[in-house]
């Protein structure tokens, strides 16, 4: 992989964790109906709840771990067909230019994920029925199925992400990438109250963000001035 694997580690993390005000809007709905489903008794006791939202949770992760596979695995292919080496310097440039598209979008500066998420909506089409049939949730087993589903929501961050998967053309670095984007957003969406509320504070501040942003855009940068080297 050109591009330095702790880098688009980092910026998977750091795009999930500060962008986590987007996720909560994206899925404060679904995160609710899980919520609702479920007896009242449960509702009032958190530690009832626990379990409900850890596999709701777990599925979403496990829905990132598959789809980071499968974008890293077709990158991987695609390098295998010998009439298309271009494309591996095409895989490290788009990997370059999504981390700084991410990194504008951190720091407040653009906000052009909206492309990105539109073009996941005919797949969401097709989930969405199969979510719905799903609700109430009454069970941990069918809050694991919702989690699994819900990571395919069409949103610009996961898209965003994905689409730096299949850039490090490996099912194994793609599928890393996307747990580490899924790790970043589990304090905002997994409600742990005082990871959280850290989180939110530092996503508050402009500075911070413009920072994370930065340093996301200079692994990008860097990204692409090593394609402009090699070879």
């Amino acid at each position: 992989m050109l591009t330095s694997e702790f880098g688009v580690y980092l910026t998977a993390l750091l795009v999930g964790l500060l962008g986590g005000v987007h996720c909560l809007s994206m899925c404060g709905g679904l995160v609710s109906s899980l919520t609702l489903g479920l007896d009242a008794q449960i509702r009032r006791d958190p530690w009832r709840m626990l379990p409900y939202q850890l596999a709701y949770n777990l599925g979403r992760l496990a829905g990132y771990l598959v789809g980071g596979a499968l974008v890293g695995g077709l990158g991987a292919m695609l390098l295998q067909l010998d009439s298309l080496q271009i494309l591996q310097r095409l895989l490290y440039v788009l990997a370059g230019a999504v981390m700084v598209l991410l990194g504008l979008y951190l720091a407040g500066w653009w906000r052009a994920l909206a492309v990105v998420e539109r073009q996941g909506l005919r797949l969401w089409r097709r989930l969405e029925p199969v979510a719905r049939r799903l609700l109430p949730v009454r069970s941990w087993r069918q809050a694991l199925v919702m989690g699994f589903i819900w990571a395919w929501i069409p949103c610009g961050l996961v898209y965003s992400v994905l689409l730096t998967a299949v850039a490090t053309a490996s099912p194994l670095d793609g599928a890393i990438v996307m747990l580490m984007f899924g790790l970043g957003t589990l304090p905002n969406l997994l409600g742990i109250a005082m990871l959280a509320g850290a989180a939110a504070r530092i996503a508050e501040r402009a500075w911070a963000r413009q920072l994370a942003g930065v340093l996301v855009m200079g692994f990008g940068i860097y990204a692409l001035w090593q394609v402009g080297f090699a070879g």
